[in-house]
C-alpha cells in the first residue's frame, strides 16, 4: 500500500506563547529540533527523540509535533501495531495505530493534544486507513494530574474524538482487564468492507474460545 504523507501546519495561541503544530515531520526535521526534557512518559527524552526519528523513517510512520520555536513540547505517533500485539495477528496494510501521545505538563489544558490529533486527520490519506488507539490506565499520568481513572479517561476520549476516533468493543484481555481501558478507532471513508471485517475479527478473537 502506498503511504502518502501530506504535510500540514497550524499555529496555536496559548498563555505561554504561540505553538506550531505540524506534521507529518521528516526524520531530518526532527533531528534539527530540540526535545523537551519534560517528555518522559515512555522513556528518557534522548531515547524518545531517537525513537521518533526512527518512526518518521518508516514508510507508514507519521510524527505530528507541537513546538515552541525549535523546542518540541508534544508529539503524536502513528505506525503499524507492534508485531507482538493482537492487532498484528491478521496482516493489514491499512490498519495503523496512534501509538503514543505526550505533551509536557506546562501545556496541559491548552488543547495541544487535541489539535495535534485534529491536524493529523486533515491529511486525506488518512481516509485509506483504520486508525486505532489502545488506552490503558497504567500509561496515564494519574499522579501528576491528580485525576482518577474515570476523569482521565474522559479527557482521553474527548481528545481522541477530536480526530474522529470512537469507542469500539473488544475482548482483548489487556483491555478487558480494567473497565477504564478501552479501544478507540477511526475507519477512513475509503476503507474496504473486507478490511472492516478483518478489524472485527481482530476485536473479537476470543469469541469461540471456551
Amino acid at each position: 500500500m502506498e503511504h502518502i504523507k501530506a504535510y500540514n501546519s497550524m499555529e496555536l495561541e496559548t498563555v505561554r506563547g504561540t505553538l506550531i503544530i505540524e506534521g507529518p515531520v521528516s526524520s531530518e526535521k526532527l533531528k534539527s529540533y530540540d526535545f523537551h526534557e519534560g517528555l518522559v512518559a515512555f522513556r528518557p527524552p534522548a531515547q524518545q527523540h531517537k525513537a521518533l526519528i526512527e518512526i518518521a523513517d518508516l514508510p507508514e510512520g507519521r510524527i505530528i509535533i507541537a513546538r515552541q520555536q525549535e523546542m518540541i513540547i508534544g508529539y503524536v505517533t502513528y505506525l503499524y501495531p507492534d508485531p507482538l500485539e493482537r492487532w498484528s495477528e491478521i496482516k493489514m496494510d491499512d490498519l495503523i495505530e496512534l501509538g503514543a501521545i505526550e505533551v509536557i505538563k506546562d501545556y496541559r489544558g491548552a488543547s495541544v493534544g487535541k489539535n495535534m490529533i485534529r491536524l493529523s486527520m486533515t491529511d486525506d490519506a488518512m481516509e485509506d486507513f483504520i486508525i486505532i488507539t489502545t488506552e490503558y490506565y497504567w500509561h496515564w499520568d494519574l499522579k501528576g494530574t491528580g485525576l482518577n481513572v474515570w476523569d482521565y479517561r474522559k479527557i482521553m476520549e474527548k481528545m481522541m474524538s477530536a480526530g474522529g476516533l470512537e469507542y469500539y468493543a473488544t475482548d482483548d484481555p489487556e483491555i478487558s482487564s480494567h473497565p477504564a481501558n478501552c479501544l478507540m478507532a477511526r475507519i477512513g471513508k475509503r476503507v474496504e468492507p473486507e478490511s472492516i471485517q478483518k478489524f472485527d475479527q481482530l476485536r473479537f478473537m476470543n469469541r469461540f474460545m471456551y
